[in-house]
C-alpha cells in the first residue's frame, strides 16, 4: 500500500496520468488451504487496486493487477518439481505446463501502453487456464 501510494504521488505530481501494475496470485481468488495469511494479503491487494483505481482515473492514472497462476520460478521450482505437483496440478492446467516470467511480458506492456488508458482496476488472471478448468 505504501509503495503504490508513493507512486501514485509520483505519477500525480508529474501530471500526465499513467499506470500502476500490481502482481497479485490466484490466492486473492481461490482458498488456499494452510495459507489463509497469503491469501488474506493477497485478497486486499486487490481490493486497494479497484480503490486506487477509482481514486486515480479522474488524473488519468490506470491501475491493474496481474493475478498468476503456477508459475515456474526458482521459488517454486521445488514444488512444482514435485511427483504430486506433475501428477495434481499440472493436469489441471489446459495448457499443460507451467508458466513462466515470459508469459508476462506482453500484459504488463499493454497495460502500461496508452492503449489501455480506458482499462483500469481489472485483476488479469495469467495461469493457462487453470482458473477455469
Amino acid at each position: 500500500m505504501l509503495t503504490l501510494r508513493s507512486a501514485s504521488r509520483h505519477l500525480l505530481q508529474q501530471g500526465d496520468g499513467g499506470s500502476l501494475i500490481v502482481t497479485s496470485s490466484l490466492g486473492a481468488l481461490h482458498g488456499t488451504p494452510r495459507n489463509a495469511a497469503y491469501a488474506a494479503s493477497k485478497g486486499a491487494l486487490t481490493s486497494i487496486v479497484r480503490s486506487l483505481a477509482v481514486e486515480l482515473a479522474r488524473d488519468q492514472i490506470t491501475v491493474n493487477a496481474i493475478l498468476p497462476g503456477w508459475i515456474h520460478t526458482a521459488m517454486t521450482e521445488q514444488l512444482l518439481s514435485t511427483d504430486a505437483a506433475q501428477r495434481k496440478i499440472l493436469p489441471r492446467i489446459p495448457a499443460r505446463r507451467w508458466g513462466t516470467a515470459d508469459d508476462f511480458e506482453a500484459i504488463a506492456v499493454l497495460l502500461a501502453s496508452r492503449g489501455a488508458r480506458y482499462l483500469t482496476g481489472q485483476t488479469i488472471i495469467i495461469d493457462g487456464g487453470y482458473s477455469i478448468f
